[in-house]
């Protein structure tokens, strides 16, 4: 336990430190700004693709808030004792609906329904739990040359979202016209501005911020309807398989893989935060702990609606700049998302954010997360092996899957797997290649190669 002097400025930087609430309350807040856009959003996306009503959007919104808050819970503070089998890192990490998903759901959603989304989130969540336990045996199967290859698919199948919901939205009437594409630019220039020249509060909160000034201006264009928010309740709990939970194989294998491959980038997030705030790296407990515990609350988020939640890693970047890591600040961050899950109004009132606004904060998101892919392969040796793997992973996935009529011979099983989203089809060609291809093909395969060409 911390020797820190309870409610001292020292106790901000130890994991077990108890600042005063004036202490933690802002910090807390700074972390809750950075990631609740990102969290509600995929819920977002999803009730759109789903074709859900306004109050069935405002539950899955809810269940996202509530059950992002308990994960978090669940991290800080772990189930079990330590030492023996711990359900829990215990590290300061914010978890929150992940949009490495997003894909894949809306393909899900499209076809089945968010019930499906949520049974196969179960089996994916089972998957999770087994690579926690094993993650030493399996870990090796995904260095960073893969991850990075699998996010960068997940950026870029993400873009599609992004333009049309700037032009308003495939099921809006006004899909397409000036007034969409003024706003969603207006948004896209704040977020891009703070981004780049903003410091402090105002770069960590540029999303947020960008979406208030785009909700502001389309509500002088008058695209605002806020009927759903006066009709909204100003408390209700979550409500257990109001979606129902149903398990259909195609979109189980479909999430299954994407949830091994998560629970693998949830080393990364992990390291990340013991290196940047705690100068150390992660113990074999801790991240056991932590990927089972990413497992457990998944399946247990289906059962109330929560979709797939992972680490956040914008909330990783704010420990690592602050070097914050009380447990105390963590936990007041998820009380505070536990809070807005629990009023209807509040997650009501998400749901009148117009299209245009979200997709011109999004796209600069989807376009990190692509970036964030690169960066990741770029680490490994960009040699002929390599790049063979990146390359051929990224066109089949995304080539097959723009590819409408590719697939339509085979069955409709493997047209949900390999055709809806080019994440699960990029990934499993990544992790092929990788085993299969000679790990001693490096550049001297280019220079010969560049020997047997003509001179010009």
């Amino acid at each position: 336990m911390s020797k820190v002097t309870k409610g001292s400025a020292a106790a901000l930087f130890d994991l077990y430190g108890k600042p005063s609430v004036g202490q933690a309350f802002p910090l807390a807040m700074q972390h809750v700004v950075a990631m609740i856009v990102g969290c509600v959003t995929p819920a977002i996306i999803v009730a759109g693709t789903g074709g859900l009503s306004g109050e069935d959007s405002v539950i899955l919104i809810q269940a996202a808030l509530v059950m992002s808050a308990l994960t978090t819970l669940i991290q800080l503070y772990p189930l079990g004792k330590k030492g023996a089998f711990m359900i829990g890192s215990g590290l300061p990490v914010i978890m929150g609906i992940s949009f490495a998903y997003v894909p894949s759901m809306q393909a899900i959603a499209g076809e089945f329904g968010v019930g499906t989304i949520l049974g196969a989130q179960i089996v994916g969540g089972v998957v999770a739990v087994l690579v926690g336990i094993f993650i030493k045996q399996i870990r090796k199967f995904f260095p960073p040359l893969i991850t990075g290859t699998v996010v960068f698919a997940i950026g870029l199948s993400l873009y599609p979202t992004a333009i049309n919901y700037m032009a308003g939205g495939t099921s809006s009437e006004s899909y397409g016209s000036w007034q969409n594409w003024l706003i969603a630019f207006i948004t896209l220039m704040i977020v891009t501005a703070l981004n780049h020249f903003g410091k402090g509060i105002w770069k960590l909160s540029s999303i947020l911020i960008g979406i208030i000034v785009g909700y502001i201006v389309s509500l002088g264009f008058g695209m605002v309807d806020f009927s759903a928010v006066s009709e909204a309740a100003f408390f209700q709990l979550p409500k257990p398989l109001h979606f129902g939970v149903v398990f259909e194989p195609s979109a189980c294998v479909a999430i299954g893989i994407l949830f091994a491959i998560n629970s693998i980038q949830a080393i990364g997030d992990f390291t990340a935060t013991t290196t940047g705030g705690l100068e150390r790296m992660p113990t074999d407990e801790e991240l056991t702990g932590g990927i089972t515990a990413y497992g457990f609350c998944n399946i247990f988020s289906a059962l109330f609606g929560g979709l797939p939640t992972a680490t956040f890693s914008q909330n990783v970047g704010i420990v690592s700049s602050t070097k914050v890591v009380a447990k105390r600040v963590f936990g007041m961050a998820a009380g505070i998302l536990l809070a807005a899950g629990l009023i209807p109004k509040f997650s009501s009132l998400l749901t009148t954010i117009p299209y245009c606004v979200l997709g011109g904060a999004t796209v600069s998101v989807f376009a990190s997360i692509a970036m964030t892919g690169v960066k990741l392969i770029t680490a490994a040796p960009m040699n002929y092996r390599n790049t063979t793997i990146v390359g051929l992973a990224i066109a089949l996935g995304m080539g097959i899957t723009q590819a409408n009529a590719a697939l339509a011979s085979f069955p409709a099983w493997v047209t949900m797997i390999f055709g809806r989203s080019p994440v699960v089809l990029a990934t499993i060609t990544a992790i092929i290649l990788n085993l299969v291809l000679p790990k001693d093909q490096d550049d001297k395969s280019i220079k010969i190669m560049a020997e047997d060409q003509p001179d010009t």
